[in-house]
């Protein structure tokens, strides 16, 4: 008895789910604005989370229904949101007009989903520091010392090591390799989130000029803390940002 009342919840359960997706059907649709370059818009609904990108000529497709909400977005327009009506489905030129971005990005939302880690794992403690190589040799050449020998330091609480390594110049070398391992790893990851082919088809950027586009990009501490979430939506919208300005500084040498 109770096998049969389980499977009965499940067969309806099923036929619920089928039925709700059976709701939205595919509508097309065309954007347009005052440039030639329509392609690669973002359009999401932001019911369902799907998303799909426009062709050349601007035209979409994609799974809605009547008071889904469609939100087209890219780093040329800005972005925009349409609630849909059933009149829409039946419409064989429904448009949706953007408009160019014509000002600075001023704010970047990021959300960030990656709950999993060493620390939820039980892996590492909680609250403990971890270093990378450089940080580490930096800790160490400048960390106090409680255990310190008093023979020629005031109190015997620091350490004659910290004191040789400032003197010297050792510390600001040591925080040298740290801003520059910071640096190679950003790079890196810019590099593995965009082919070579984003930045010289996507981006304008000339292929000669493409490295030293990357090092332009991860000196922007704004865009380095976005590229560092791996949030690549947000990434891309201010990566694009950058490189309008970049163009513009290499246009200038070029003069």
């Amino acid at each position: 008895m109770t096998k049969n009342i389980v499977f009965f919840l499940v067969a309806v359960l099923s036929q619920n789910s089928w039925a709700q997706n059976q709701e939205r059907s595919v509508i097309n649709g065309k954007i347009k604005a005052n440039t030639n370059d329509l392609e690669g818009v973002y359009v999401v609904n932001a019911k369902t989370e799907e998303m799909t990108t426009t062709d050349a000529s601007g035209a979409f497709s994609i799974l809605a229904k009547p008071d889904d909400t469609l939100v087209f977005s890219s780093i040329q327009f800005k972005e925009s949101r349409v609630l849909l009506a059933a009149e829409n489905f039946t419409d064989l030129n429904f448009t949706v007009k953007l408009s160019l971005v014509m000002h600075q990005l001023q704010e970047v939302v990021v959300r960030r989903y990656d709950n999993i880690n060493a620390v939820s794992l039980g892996i590492v403690p909680a609250g403990q520091k971890t270093y990378t190589e450089a940080e580490r040799k930096l800790h160490t050449g400048t960390a106090l010392n409680p255990e310190a020998s008093t023979s020629g330091m005031a109190g015997g609480s620091i350490s004659a090591d910290p004191m040789f390594n400032f003197f010297s110049g050792r510390t600001a070398m040591l925080k040298k390799e740290v801003e520059v391992e910071k640096k190679e790893f950003f790079m890196k990851l810019l590099e593995k989130m965009f082919s070579l082919e984003h930045f010289v088809e996507r981006l304008q950027i000339p292929l000669e000029y493409v490295k030293g586009f990357e090092y332009y990009a991860v000196e922007n501490d704004k865009f380095t803390a976005i590229l560092n979430s791996k949030n690549k939506t947000s990434t891309e919208f201010l990566l694009g940002e950058l490189a309008v300005k970049y163009k513009e500084m290499i246009a200038g040498e070029v003069k």
